[in-house]
């Protein structure tokens, strides 16, 4: 990004409610870690790179110990005889409140950063900020906007959430992905307005895309309802407009803000226990009774163990010409409190079945001891029991007030997991729709829609979109709550809401629960739901044919 064109912000988005767990046990083993090391080695090659440009550097690595990240940065910037300044982001560690927690981390929003440049600092580190703030609120400061100037913050956190994945607004994790070259995508940029209007693109030369259908596929990433709540603002999704405006640039407009609600998001992390896994390789016929009996084996030994789910995918395919294509896998996945019931006795145990087991028995691992998991959990707080402190490159502490709430007789929901997405206290009203006319055919879903997915610590989103006009009223009348879950059966025991974003030709379901206590606790095979949206891509019904592409010519 230094080196390919014109740059004034660099944002470096290091945090997850993973890393926050991880980044929890570094502490743990050593106080003076706790925030991201990869961001130091990248610094030796950029930082006086970044100082000869005169490119500020925003990034959230500091993790659980900005201060120390700060600090570690000067020494680097020291020894390579870079004059830059530094200054850092705190007050979100709230874990001496969270009994119990191994990490408890309030989501700040924007305006210290916004505090720090100000102050003339060349690299601003955070600890837990949302994950648009690093773009918001450089925004701020470039364009010196009010707390208040919301639509324009708004602007400014949509663009943020487009960046903050990187490759994915590029091409990357896209459901078209065939249509580009996406074998190494460059990183998207934005080029915001005054207005908080924006266009997002990518520096010349570098690989993938950019089209509105990278960037609505990254708009619908791991937000929940058309309310994006957040500490500085309240984005309306249902409001942002996108333009092509030819190769690699996409118009950002219309966003429209509403005022912060009065509580910030806590994720907290905790130690849950301990996990094991062993899976077995089922192979050729009667693979039905071969998992049987090994459950039936194993009945005694898992007696006592917390938790203990097994699950049988059928990779095994009928007169299958390789042995893989033939085989089937049985997972087990245990966890409990204690590491004993657990660890290697329980998968030893199960080894040693092999010379009485079923035919053909193997497995993919060896024994393995058990490893602890760990759980996410959210919370609130009010915004103004959070001691938001911007730390200047001279050391002066500065208290950033939080920006005045929305009225907290009636705050949306704020339940997201990972950013700082939330749900609408009520959906909008849904326009009348008709579906097409005409004869259908049963097909993938993914011939007319892409869609997109991921995770909310227990809960995962998919948000759906197609690219005309006759394709979103066939979607909208279509893929209700229930005709989602009855294509995704997995989803049918939990409850899912659908949020539906006009402008965008695009619906965002929430399903809750469905993660279990997040992606550190091996919940399911997709921990993160990554790839639920490209399960639901290719589920069939029923579609009209004038809505699928024309087959392509043969010669």
């Amino acid at each position: 990004m230094l080196t390919g064109g014109p740059l004034d912000v660099l944002t470096g988005d290091y945090l997850a409610e993973l890393t926050m767990l991880i980044l929890g046990r570094d502490r743990l083993k050593n106080p003076d870690l706790g925030y991201a090391k990869t961001f130091l080695r990248q610094l030796e090659e950029g930082l006086g790179l970044a100082h000869e440009r005169g490119v500020r550097i925003v990034a959230n690595a500091g993790g659980l110990n900005p201060a120390g990240l700060a600090d570690a940065v000067r020494t680097l910037a020291a020894k390579a005889g870079v004059p830059v300044r530094v200054a850092h982001v705190e007050g979100d560690d709230l874990t001496a409140r969270a009994d119990g927690a191994l990490t408890a981390n309030a989501y700040l929003g924007g305006a210290g950063i916004t505090t720090c440049l100000r102050a003339g600092a060349d690299v601003v580190v955070t600890g837990r900020v949302t994950d648009a703030a690093l773009v918001s609120g450089p925004a701020a400061w470039w364009f010196d906007w009010a707390p208040d100037d919301y639509d324009r913050l708004a602007g400014a956190v949509t663009a943020g959430h487009v960046l903050e994945c990187g490759t994915q607004a590029t091409g990357g994790n896209y459901s078209f992905f065939a249509r580009h070259d996406i074998r190494r995508p460059g990183f998207p940029l934005a080029e915001i307005s005054e207005d908080g209007s924006a266009v997002i693109t990518k520096h010349p030369g570098t690989g993938g895309a950019v089209t509105t259908g990278t960037v609505t596929a990254q708009l619908l990433y791991e937000t929940q309802g058309v309310r994006y709540l957040g500490p500085d603002v309240t984005t309306r999704l249902d409001t942002v407009r996108l333009t092509d405006e030819g190769a690699d640039r996409v118009r950002v407009t219309g966003v429209r803000g509403e005022a912060p609600p009065p509580s910030l998001k806590v994720g907290v992390t905790r130690i849950g226990g301990w996990r094991n896994e062993i899976v077995f390789v089922l192979t050729g016929l009667d693979i039905e009774a071969k998992a049987n009996l090994v459950r039936t084996q194993l009945t005694e030994v898992l007696e006592g163990v917390a938790d203990t789910t097994w699950t049988l995918a059928r990779t095994d395919h009928e007169d299958a010409d390789t042995q893989e294509t033939a085989s089937a896998l049985l997972r087990l996945v245990v966890r409990d409190p204690s590491p004993d019931r657990v660890g290697r006795a329980l998968t030893s145990t199960a080894i040693e079945l092999a010379l009485g087991s079923y035919p053909g028995f193997h497995v993919t691992a060896p024994p393995g001891p058990a490893q602890p998991y760990g759980v996410f959990t959210s919370t609130l707080i009010p915004s103004d029991e959070v001691p938001h402190t911007a730390v200047l490159p001279d050391g002066t502490r500065l208290a950033v007030t939080p920006t005045a709430p929305a009225a907290a007789a009636a705050p949306p929901a704020f339940e997201a997991r990972e950013s700082e997405g939330g749900a609408t206290a009520e959906p909008p009203a849904e326009p009348p729709a008709e579906p097409p006319a005409g004869p259908t055919v049963r097909a993938p879903l993914g011939a007319v829609a892409g869609a997109r997915s991921g995770d909310k610590g227990g809960d995962a989103n998919v948000g759906v979109w197609v690219e005309t006009d006759p394709a979103w009223q066939w979607l909208l009348h279509t893929l209700t709550v229930e005709a989602f879950q009855a294509l995704l059966p997995e989803t049918a025991q939990h409850t899912v809401d659908r949020h539906v974003l006009p402008h965008l030709r695009a619906l965002n379901f929430t399903v809750t629960g469905i993660l279990g206590d997040g992606v550190a606790s091996g919940h399911r095979f997709d921990p993160q739901a990554k790839a639920l949206g490209e399960w639901l891509r290719a589920r069939h019904l029923d579609i009209p044919v004038a809505l699928l592409p024309a087959p392509e010519a043969t010669s």
